[in-house]
């Protein structure tokens, strides 16, 4: 009888246990996109995630302001099942360093993105980096299109040329015709925490950014210290660069 009991605990053990590491490791990646784009920006990427059993969640973001976008972005962490990896591209960035101190957070990954500091706005950082360090300016966002109400977009031109010349010229065009618009008052909105101070951080660096300049990029990855890969990409790199991309958001999640 007690051998009996003893076969049966085990194998009662044998299935908790696989069962209970499976549930401390269920994780889920929350994507953030940026500025002239919307969620679908992580399409090529998603399904990568998941066929390492990830669960994946696109935000779309309003982007009439910082604290906008940082509400939509909470509302996904908080649907997340599990630890969640908060990735942000470009103007993403600024948004996951405000929505990032969450507690469900426990990594941040930074692609072709804007990493500020606390009180610390875009114009802060393109401005310093030009002026004080000498980095050039890239022609990407050099002739924005402004509306009545202060929201910017790029022409199907400029996408096609700068924000996304690695991709085929369809799917460019399709960027084109979908791209969120951001307030242009966002540009002067400041997060006022920095979630990379004290969480592990990583970054992806476009070699080949029209956007935002690949050196502003690495000052910024070395500036949060964080683990920084590079690739050959423009500032899409999510979609002309997929795999190299989710194998970072991957690392993260380990």
């Amino acid at each position: 009888m007690y051998i009996r009991s003893l076969f049966l605990g085990a194998a009662v053990s044998a299935l908790i246990l696989p069962m209970a590491a499976l549930a401390e490791s269920a994780k889920t990646v929350v994507m953030v996109h940026g500025a002239f784009a919307d969620g679908s920006s992580w399409n090529k990427v998603i399904p990568l995630l998941q066929e390492e059993g990830l669960k994946t969640i696109a935000v779309q973001l309003p982007m009439t302001s910082l604290a906008d976008d940082v509400a939509f972005t909470q509302r996904a962490i908080d649907n997340a099942e599990g630890e969640v990896v908060l990735v942000g591209h470009s103007w993403g960035g600024v948004v996951i360093t405000e929505a990032g101190v969450d507690d469900q957070v426990m990594s941040l990954v930074y692609l072709s993105a804007f990493a500020p500091i606390a009180g610390e706005h875009i114009h802060d950082i393109l401005d310093d980096a030009h002026k004080t360090r000498g980095i050039p300016t890239v022609d990407g966002f050099k002739t924005p299109i402004v509306d009545e109400n202060k929201f910017i977009r790029l022409s199907e031109e400029t996408i096609v040329k700068y924000f996304a010349p690695d991709i085929p010229q369809a799917d460019a065009k399709l960027i084109a015709a979908s791209q969120g618009r951001l307030h242009a008052a966002a540009l002067d909105q400041a997060p006022s925490v920095q979630a990379w101070d004290g969480k592990p951080s990583w970054y992806v660096v476009a070699a080949n950014d029209q956007m935002i300049a690949p050196d502003v990029q690495r000052e910024q990855a070395e500036r949060i210290g964080a683990q920084t890969t590079e690739i050959a990409a423009s500032h899409v790199g999510m979609l002309s660069k997929p795999e190299d991309v989710a194998a970072v958001i991957i690392d993260a999640a380990k």
